[in-house]
């Protein structure tokens, strides 16, 4: 059986793929990292959570310089979550060897991302659109950029962006070493790569690999009247640790995380209209354990990984049978089993047969207790754990400032990126060693309290896909007391707070409501307006809880100054 050494990786990556929990190569990376080390450019072929974020990060890492201090690595992305999801992943393979990753994306402050790439960076990480954005304002300069990859280049396409995509392509040099990586290759990826890719390595995984071989997947015939009744029965009767419930359209997941929380569940939506502090709340949550059932649009399709997610439901039949693959593919990952129920309308029963045809599997029809036959038979031969990771846990404890800043890069489209220094660090929080970037995936804490968030790159999540990194081993302990989960009502009264840290701090937005949401209890939507300005930041909070706020944040440190709190003079 092939092992990472095999691959001729240097002992300073394999100490870092040893650091987070991967064992033995994915399909992809087996078929996808030699022709990189040989400078191949490539084409690979894979689902989301099949490993292609290390197929192509970990040859970056080998070959980038850290003495060097331009731009040597440009990674696209179509979304904020996956933008969040990758790196993460590279900052982990790239930590032993000292080298910068920035992520650079939509919806955080661009002068952040500025000072961070004028402060140097080896590799970035970006979405289509904010990456064009600084290259116009020069902040983004790719003369030296010998490796550029294209992730998910099929959602690129579906969300316009490939005349874009072209673009930043002829701004680099042509001796670039180019992957490209995608579920599915249409015409126009197709010839994207014609165009743009030198005699490159075509890396497929075969139809059997792309499905997810780990989930239970059930169909239920519903009528629409009954779908909520029928979901609420499922979920009694599954008792998943965490479950996500995908639906179609955005006023969907909004009416049916209502219609949840209204009957008792512990609940939180995600869709494209949550402001980026909401959305981080949301994610802070659910990745905590915290959130057992998250009800989202396909923004958390991919980019949102997540080990813990033991269920998925579709409540709407997905829009084609790729994003079904993609919706089952945040659970049943890294090797552990997962279940999948497809609610279907009686005239929507081409759509299943469709979607049963391109995975060549028959959905086995739900009930409680249900089984397939696949994994009775499964049971029956024995545990098959051999997807070469080792279970690494996520401590679900209160993590330090660094581990929250790490953490909250995994949240959205793609989220605003961490000190790459890590030099942050929590006296009242807990974790002195943790790893960062998300979202995957998307995040918000509600129903949307800022519909004006809206973004062309962040629709579809990733997710992740993936994508396939485990998270780093943490080590915690329990805080020094326990809070209430501070909640607050809709009519409650908000105050301002002034806190003293600002951008000239590398303190960004996702930074301040992870450490605010993690160190006194409060959720997502309980932090609001937050303005990150140069010397400090002002943030709104429930005025019943804005004195143990300024308490429990008193002494937390964050981008190297401690927290000043105090309630703002109007």
């Amino acid at each position: 059986m092939t092992t990472f050494a095999d691959l001729r990786l240097s002992k300073t990556t394999l100490q870092a793929l040893d650091d987070v929990g991967y064992e033995q190569p994915s399909p992809i990376q087996e078929q996808a990292i030699p022709p990189m080390l040989e400078g191949r450019d490539v084409i690979g072929q894979a689902q989301t959570g099949s490993g292609k974020t290390a197929a192509f990060g970990l040859p970056i890492v080998e070959y980038a310089d850290p003495e060097l201090r331009e731009v040597q690595a440009l990674v696209l992305t179509p979304t904020r979550e996956l933008c969040i999801q990758v790196t993460q992943a590279l900052r982990a393979y790239a930590k032993p060897k000292g080298l910068d990753v920035v992520a650079v994306f939509g919806g955080a402050p661009i002068r952040s991302q500025q000072a961070q790439l004028k402060e140097g960076g080896h590799i970035v990480v970006g979405t289509v659109g904010r990456v064009l954005d600084l290259i116009s304002r020069h902040s983004l300069v790719l003369h030296d950029c010998r490796f550029v990859v294209l992730d998910e280049a099929d959602e690129m396409l579906d969300l316009g962006f490939l005349e874009d995509v072209e673009k930043i392509l002829s701004l680099t040099p042509n001796s670039r070493q180019t992957a490209l990586f995608s579920a599915t290759m249409p015409p126009p990826i197709r010839k994207l790569a014609d165009n743009y890719l030198y005699d490159p390595e075509h890396v497929k995984v075969a139809a059997a690999q792309l499905t997810v071989d780990t989930v239970e997947q059930f169909q239920l015939e519903v009528k629409q009247a009954e779908k909520a009744e029928r979901l609420v029965e499922v979920l009694a009767a599954e008792k998943p640790d965490q479950a996500i419930v995908f639906a179609r359209t955005k006023i969907r997941v909004d009416q049916l995380y209502k219609k949840l929380k209204d009957g008792g569940m512990n609940v939180k939506a995600l869709h494209g209209d949550m402001s980026q502090g909401a959305r981080d709340g949301v994610m802070l949550g659910f990745k905590g354990g915290r959130v057992p059932v998250l009800v989202a649009t396909d923004v958390a399709a991919r980019g949102l990984d997540i080990s813990t997610v033991t269920h998925v439901v579709n409540f709407d039949v997905p829009i084609s049978p790729d994003v079904y693959v993609h919706r089952i593919g945040r659970t049943g990952r890294i090797g552990r089993q997962g279940r999948a129920v497809t609610f279907f309308e009686p005239k929507q029963t081409k759509e299943l047969e469709a979607i049963e045809k391109h995975i060549s599997t028959e959905l086995t029809q739900w009930a409680p207790g249900a089984r397939t036959k696949a994994s009775l038979e499964g049971a029956t031969a024995g545990s098959e754990d051999d997807k070469g990771f080792k279970a690494v846990e996520i401590a679900s404890e209160a993590p330090t400032a660094d581990a929250v800043l790490g953490e909250v890069e995994t949240t959205e489209e793609s989220e605003a990126p961490k000190p790459r220094a890590r030099r942050s660090r929590a006296r009242k929080v807990v974790d002195t060693d943790a790893g960062g970037d998300s979202a995957v995936t998307e995040t918000d804490s509600a129903i949307t309290e800022d519909p004006a968030a809206t973004e062309a790159d962040e629709t579809p999540a990733a997710a992740p896909d993936q994508d396939e990194e485990a998270p780093r081993r943490r080590r915690s302990r329990p805080r020094r007391h326990a809070k209430p989960n501070l909640t607050h009502s809709p009519d409650e009264p908000f105050v301002r707070l002034l806190a003293g840290v600002g951008a000239s701090g590398g303190v960004e937005v996702a930074d301040l409501v992870s450490v605010v949401t993690k160190v006194t209890g409060l959720d997502g939507e309980a932090v609001r307006d937050v303005q990150v300005l140069q010397h400090f930041t002002l943030l709104s909070v429930p005025e019943a809880a804005a004195e143990q706020v300024v308490a429990d944040l008193s002494g937390v440190s964050l981008g190297g100054a401690e927290l000043r709190v105090a309630l703002a003079r109007s």
